[in-house]
Formats: C-alpha cells, sequence, structure tokens
C-alpha cells in the first residue's frame, strides 16, 4: 500500500518509518514495503531506490522493522516502474498549446485553407460530440483523460528502448535493496504500470516485444534474470502479477496462467496475485486531475468495496488464483502462490490454506484497519481484532494522493503525547498501541 509518507524526492522519513514499524509491532510473517520507483526521477511522495543517496533511509527502515517486529517479520520491496501520464489539462489550452494540426483535422472541418490559429480557435466551439468526429481517438483521449504514455508508443524513443534499458534498471535498485539488509524484492507486474502493460494482451508492439504471449513475456523474464543474476541465489526475488485484467480484452485467467508458468519455470520465488487495476476502463478525471485506475470495473475488482455486487467485497481474487495454482502444481510446479484481495479474518485466511487454494495469504486494507491483526489471532484474542468496513476511505486518500489513513482509528486519541498528525492535524497517522 502506497502511504504517500516519503517526502518529494522519494526519502524515507520520520513518518514511513513510523508506518512500517507499527506494522512490524503485529509481527506479520512479511511486509511488502511500497511500490519503489526504480528510477532517479521526482515522482512526488513515493518512495524510491533509484541512487544510493536513498541507501541510509531504506537501511534505516529495514532495522527499525526488525527491531519492532522482533525479528518474527520478513522484509521485502516491491519495485515499479511506471510511464508519465499526465493531467486532463483545460479544453482552451489543450487546443491552443498540445494539439498537433494535422491534416485530417483539417479533412473533417473542410478547413483546408484555414490558418492554424482559426482551427485551434474553432476546435474551441464544438461539443464533445462534435470533436470526437474530428479528433483522433488518441487526441480525444488526451483531451479528456489526460496524456498518458503506453508501452506501445514505440515511435518514442524512450519507449521503444524499455527492453534495453528496464533489466539494468531493476537490477540496481534489488542489488542496492539486498545491500541495505532487505530479505527480498517483489518485481511490480500488476495493475496500470509499464511491466504489467508488457504483459498485456492490449500490448501490440512490433518489436518483438509485443504481440504473442511468448512475446510479452520476454522483457519481464529478461528483467527478472538480469535481477537474478546481479543479487545471486541467495536473494528472495518474487513478483506481483495479476489473475485477470478485467478489461476489454485483456488477460484473462488462462492467459495468466501461462504467464504464471513462464514466471515459475523461471526460478521465481513466489508468485503473488491481484486482479484489474488499470487505466483502460478509468473513470473520466476533472480537468486539473490524473486518471486513477481504480475508479473504473478493474479498478473495483482490485479494491471491491462493501457497497458490491451479490458477490460482495470477500475474496473476489480466491476463484482465479486457486485455478492458476492448480494448473502450476498439475505440471509439478511448486512455487509460492499468494493470494490477496478481501481477506479480513482468521477462518477466512485459514480455510485458502487448508483447502490448499494458496500458500500465503496477504492482507492489505484488513492490516491498515488493525496493524495488531497477526498477532491478535496468533495470541487468542481475534474478538478484538478491529476489521475492515471496505468503505475505501482509505483508497479514496490514495486517490487523492494524501497521507493515508483509516477512518476506524485516525481521529481516535489525538491528545496522545508524541501522535503524528498528517498535514492538516485532523487525523493522527498510525493507529493507537494495542492495550491487551
Amino acid at each position: 500500500m502506497v502511504p504517500w509518507r516519503a517526502d518529494q524526492e522519494g526519502f524515507v522519513t520520520r513518518d514511513v518509518l513510523d508506518w512500517y514499524c507499527r506494522f512490524a509491532e503485529g509481527k506479520p510473517g512479511a511486509i511488502v514495503v511500497e511500490a519503489t520507483g526504480i528510477r532517479d526521477i521526482t515522482s512526488g511522495p513515493l518512495l524510491r531506490i533509484g541512487h544510493d543517496r536513498y541507501l541510509p533511509g531504506l537501511s534505516e527502515l529495514v532495522k527499525r522493522v526488525r527491531d519492532s517486529s522482533e525479528g518474527q517479520t520478513r522484509l521485502f520491496i516491491q519495485l515499479i516502474d511506471f510511464l508519465s501520464i499526465r493531467r486532463r489539462p483545460e479544453a482552451g489550452r489543450f487546443f491552443q498549446q498540445f494539439l498537433t494540426i494535422a491534416p485530417h483535422h483539417r479533412d473533417s472541418l473542410g478547413a483546408h485553407d484555414w490558418t492554424e490559429q482559426q482551427i485551434r480557435d474553432h476546435l474551441l466551439t464544438l461539443d464533445e460530440a462534435q470533436l470526437k468526429t474530428v479528433l483522433s481517438r488518441r487526441e480525444y483521449e488526451d483531451l479528456y483523460m489526460g496524456r498518458r504514455e503506453r508501452v506501445t508508443d514505440t515511435h518514442l524513443s524512450h519507449i521503444a528502448q524499455l527492453p534495453q534499458l528496464l533489466p539494468g534498471l531493476f537490477a540496481q535498485a534489488a542489488l542496492r535493496a539486498k545491500h541495505v539488509g532487505f530479505d527480498g524484492v517483489e518485481l511490480h507486474y500488476a495493475h496500470a504500470y509499464t511491466m504489467a502493460s508488457m504483459l498485456s494482451r492490449t500490448n501490440t508492439r512490433s518489436d518483438g516485444y509485443g504481440g504473442s504471449v511468448q512475446c510479452r513475456l520476454r522483457l519481464p523474464i529478461d528483467v527478472y534474470q538480469q535481477v537474478r543474476k546481479t543479487v545471486g541465489d541467495d536473494f528472495v526475488v518474487g513478483c506481483r502479477l495479476l489473475s485477470e485484467e478485467c478489461i476489454s480484452g485483456g488477460n484473462s485467467v488462462e492467459d495468466s496462467t501461462v504467464i504464471a508458468e513462464a514466471l515459475a519455470a523461471q526460478g521465481m520465488d513466489f508468485l503473488s496475485f491481484s486482479r484489474g487495476g488499470k487505466f483502460d476502463d478509468a473513470k473520466r478525471p476533472k480537468v486539473g486531475k490524473a486518471a486513477y485506475p481504480y475508479t473504473g470495473a478493474s479498478g473495483y475488482e482490485c479494491m471491491p468495496q462493501y457497497l458490491s455486487d451479490k458477490k460482495g467485497p470477500f475474496g473476489r481474487n480466491v476463484e482465479p488464483v486457486t485455478c492458476i495454482r492448480q494448473a502450476l502444481r498439475a505440471k509439478g510446479i511448486s512455487t509460492p502462490v499468494i493470494v490477496a484481495g478481501g481477506i479480513h479474518n482468521f477462518t477466512q485466511a485459514e480455510t485458502l490454506l487448508t483447502q490448499q487454494k494458496a500458500d500465503v495469504v496477504g492482507l492489505a486494507r484488513q492490516a491498515l484497519a488493525d496493524p495488531d491483526w497477526f498477532e491478535k489471532v496468533r495470541t487468542g484474542c481475534g474478538a478484538q481484532v478491529r476489521l475492515c468496513e471496505y468503505s475505501n476511505y482509505c483508497e479514496g486518500l490514495d486517490q487523492q494522493h494524501k497521507q493515508v489513513t483509516c477512518q476506524l482509528w485516525d481521529r481516535q486519541d489525538l491528545d496522545e503525547p508524541g501522535v503524528s498528525k498528517c498535514n492538516r492535524g485532523k487525523r493522527r497517522l498510525i493507529a493507537p498501541a494495542w492495550k491487551r
């Protein structure tokens, strides 16, 4: 979970340390530190690991988690790459500054003898239905969704060079993680980001890295192989990927099974499954806001709410993950499979393990609701667990890039000595200590 607690340069802050130490106090089997950028580029309050200058803070994070969990919690860090996405522009600015006037605009408008400025001014007078007939599909999306780079934009040199660039970036980031004491890394091959987009059926690159599933697997495998070569065999390397993309024309369970088998055969130490969370069906953002990949139907599948369909918000990812795990086991592949998504109580989690539907259970929103879940369950205090209500209050904060908290505890004991509060001082940043 990205809690937006790093500083604007991506450095570990006191709030980052407090956040992970609070989870560590519950002594979970493992913590996966949030998606952490592998490039040395500005990306706001998102953790980064793209340069050695980030290592002192990350080293302190490892030490603090070890101490807070009394050595019982393994610590992994999730490594992510993402492409550029811009906020939805105001229409006037788009037509005057961003749009390149092309022959198809003149043809559609019958404006062959118009100046570019006349065309720009005229476009501003058209309604959306009219604009849809004049603009290309990509221009229309840039206007109403904000400009977003895609892995298929191979006319852009930095996109065309992703296969040459990313293996080294991921490998060096993993080596930094190893140097500071993490137990392993989780390669982010899921949701709306670069590696998931390379794996997707929607990847139509024609340079040998798109099209067939074998071609779409080339870069993810190259990344893993370079990471493994760099960190050695004594360091855990797994990945986060999707059981289903949940978008039109996207990967199905069958596609994901082929992908999982290929990655496991390469030697991945674990496969952790999520689902959905794509830009492809995201809702239209307001002017001045960026598209958010958890607002459409695929986003709902990733983080369903209690305001749900007949299935409800619980365990929507279990069935597809079970199918994938069974396919792996049928081929003699024993790679541990992690399932997550709407899992919140002991009986539910334990049943998944005893019925061999997964090898490891992951909790995100439930862990946020009660960082002591693991210790309460372990010590027979399960009745005291603070259960997630799946209101997605936390997701709403994330969407606005605000410091993420849980409504079940963020207004409690605000006057407690030493309590850290959000920027406006109205919410506490970590859950109150469990008083047994």
